[in-house]
């Protein structure tokens, strides 16, 4: 694998990462804030640097280059294969009747023989990313792991952008397939969030909007506990995800806020929200936000059997940045001590993440975590 990774920043392109070879990319990833890539000639300036690659784009709350965070540029990783192959697919939103649907369409199309794994981008407001991830169970053998995340807009939750080869737009859903026998895949997803207050039953909802927790309006449950935080809903809604498990003794999962609607009194979240299943605020604990990076790391690191990582892509949630505010590069700082001088890290800012979970094959949407994707070729 030959890699170089590049830095769009105050109008102009800088290398950060060079190779001693000549990298023939089959494959650029660049994140970045909406505003650059909505400008199309952004696009046209990656094609024109590296002309036989496919051409991955999503907009960001937040770029990770190294173990630098920024906002607002655009971070470039161009990748070669040296033993790998892959295939891309994509849809949009008119394409499509469902997130399900759309998961399903996009795993078909990729699956084909020595499939091993694949990467995921997605609108992270217009696609309900739950059923996105549940579509593409429903069509993979368990031997294929799915990783990946759902676009970003800063705190501004007003449009997300993803490109497959094109200048990005709304409402797409891009996946990339790798093929291949000689490629390791590694992958880890950890919140660090601290429970309180009671656990309750979610007594009305549809899909990712939530309506009613026992018996009482969700919304003003929920403001009662932001206090003088509530003003700021959506945006402070990041600082207290909840917490979800839909059976008694099952793996919980974590829920991020996107919208209210005062007038039907409900919250949009970016997952599914279960009726009967239990309910828990969360608020950060900083200490155990860092360690779950770490524990993260770890994770994708063991499941290279013993091979060194040369490429992890780092997705991590926006409430997170928001929480740890001046402190968010030391999460990813702890991911670099962990996984070695070796590897080019790179990633983004999320609305939502998509791993299995701890080191099962099966897939979830995942908010307010760190999810690591480690590649090796070794």
């Amino acid at each position: 694998m030959i890699i170089e990774q590049k830095h769009w920043s105050n109008s102009e392109w800088k290398e950060t990462l060079s190779s001693s070879k000549d990298v023939e990319a089959n494959l650029v990833l660049v994140f970045g804030g909406r505003h650059q890539l909505s400008d199309g000639r952004r696009f046209e300036e990656i094609k024109e640097q590296y002309p036989n690659a496919n051409i991955l784009v999503g907009s960001t709350s937040g770029e990770i280059l190294d173990t630098e965070v920024h906002d607002d540029t655009l971070v470039l990783t161009a990748i070669q294969f040296e033993k790998t192959t892959i295939e891309v697919a994509k849809l949009t939103q008119s394409e499509i009747d469902d997130s399900f649907s759309g998961g399903e369409v996009l795993a078909k199309r990729l699956l084909k023989e020595g499939l091993r794994h694949i990467f995921v981008l997605s609108d992270g407001l217009k696609v309900n990313g739950s059923e996105l991830v549940k579509g593409f169970e429903s069509a993979l053998p368990s031997t294929v792991s799915v990783t990946g995340g759902l676009a970003g807009d800063a705190a501004r939750f007003e449009q997300t952008l993803v490109g497959l080869n094109g200048v990005p737009e709304e409402g797409s859903i891009a996946a990339i397939g790798f093929y291949g026998n000689d490629l390791k895949i590694g992958h880890g997803s950890q919140g660090g969030w601290d429970p309180f207050g009671p656990e309750r039953k979610v007594t009305k909802s549809k899909n990712n909007v939530l309506y009613e927790i026992d018996g009482q309006s969700a919304l003003e449950l929920y403001k009662m506990y932001l206090g003088d935080k509530a003003d700021g809903l959506p945006g402070t809604g990041l600082l207290f995800p909840l917490s979800i498990r839909e059976e008694e003794g099952g793996a919980s999962v974590v829920r991020t806020l996107l919208a209210i609607d005062e007038e039907a009194q409900s919250m949009t979240f970016a997952g599914d929200i279960a009726e009967g299943a239990t309910a828990q605020l969360m608020k950060a604990n900083f200490d155990k936000l860092i360690d779950a990076s770490v524990d993260a790391a770890e994770s994708s690191s063991e499941l290279l059997d013993g091979s060194n990582a040369e490429l992890a892509i780092l997705v991590s949630c926006v409430g997170r940045k928001l929480v740890l505010g001046q402190r968010i590069e030391e999460e990813v700082e702890e991911v670099r001590e962990v996984l070695g001088n070796g590897p080019a890290i790179t990633g983004f800012y999320s609305y939502g993440e998509v791993s299995p979970i701890v080191k099962s094959m099966n897939c979830e949407l995942h908010n307010q975590t760190m999810t690591i994707t480690t590649f090796s070729e070794n």
